[in-house]
């Protein structure tokens, strides 16, 4: 077993590094330093997590900041050992036979000469036999191609996989052999504030920063959207709730629909019967709400209910049972 080298300067410069990518990850402070220690130890990781936990984020902003590549690659049935590595160009090929000039560099091998970060996603959909050509690459730091020869790695190339706990379709179980040459980090869901903060810079809709829709209703907005979305991932007959990208996309949904039914607060009190502006903006978000998250939850297979009916249910315990929570925001 070859050592692998860090490819990093000294410490100093990993912390200096370290303050610039936390000024553009929101609510990661903890992962990005285990991410970093062992990125800069010369490690390879994966992260074990819910999609839409910023992990592509995080680590494109430390790829961006030590100046590598960030090569992504969806891992599924159809990832091939030969499509990961690459191949000959067949149309030279039979112009010109076998050279290096026409091999074409698949992502493993792009990734180990530019010393980049190959990152893949849903790995545990790839196949065993792919699998099994990393294990190669992170065991050796090289790759042997058929008429190219033996290809090394950079310094900072790093394989960095990543994989949803809660998806058991079309997935395999990881060997003891893939896991004993990974460092594994559990990457879960954001806090409250975090995600509010997220949703407000992704959005746009930040205090005192939208020229269309008021303070009031971009806090009310923001909040209201985190507050569903959260709500999918306890509902009990859910197995797996949404991301913060559905309270973003319920935000962006929300604004667009309020403005075309001109409302433009967010209402105070009680949802009452009669046609008042807090029921107009409530049942705003109840539409907005079946359309940003209704696709991103997963109903348990056990339950006989539906995604619409889950929304429906959380958008009535936010807005009706809960009145005193759910007001202006």
């Amino acid at each position: 077993m070859t050592t692998q080298s860090t490819g990093t300067r000294d410490t100093g410069y990993v912390t200096r590094m370290r303050e610039r990518v936390g000024e553009r990850v929101v609510g990661r402070e903890h992962e990005l330093d285990l991410v970093l220690a062992a990125v800069a130890a010369g490690r390879d990781i994966l992260l074990e997590g819910p999609p839409g936990t910023s992990k592509s984020t995080l680590l494109r902003a430390i790829a961006e900041e030590w100046g590598i590549p960030f090569v992504l690659v969806e891992g599924n049935a159809d990832l091939t050992p030969s499509k990961l590595i690459g191949g000959h160009d067949p149309a030279r090929v039979l112009r010109e036979g076998y050279k290096d000039a026409n091999f074409v560099d698949g992502p493993l091998v792009r990734a180990m000469r530019e010393g980049g970060f190959l990152y893949i996603e849903e790995f545990n959909r790839a196949p065993d036999d792919t699998l099994n050509t990393l294990l190669t690459a992170m065991a050796e730091r090289e790759v042997t191609v058929p008429r190219v020869g033996t290809i090394g790695a950079q310094p900072t190339f790093r394989i960095i996989a990543s994989m949803n706990p809660y998806d058991n379709v079309g997935t395999t179980r990881l060997s003891s052999s893939v896991h004993d040459r990974f460092n594994r980090l559990v990457v879960d869901y954001q806090d409250d504030a975090a995600e509010r903060e997220i949703v407000a810079l992704r959005t746009g809709l930040a205090p005192d920063a939208h020229d269309d829709v008021s303070p009031a209703l971009a806090e009310a907005l923001v909040a209201d959207a985190v507050a569903l979305t959260r709500a999918t991932r306890d509902h009990e007959d859910t197995r797996q709730g949404s991301s913060v990208r559905g309270a973003i996309d319920l935000a962006l949904v929300g604004a667009q629909l309020l403005a075309m039914r001109g409302i433009d607060t967010p209402g105070e009190g009680r949802i009452t019967t009669e046609d008042s502006p807090r029921r107009r903006y409530a049942e705003s978000m109840r539409d907005a709400a079946l359309v940003a998250l209704s696709g991103r939850l997963h109903v348990d297979a056990a339950s006989a209910t539906t995604p619409e009916r889950v929304v429906q249910e959380i958008w009535e315990d936010h807005y009706l049972l809960q009145p005193a929570a759910a007001a202006g925001g």
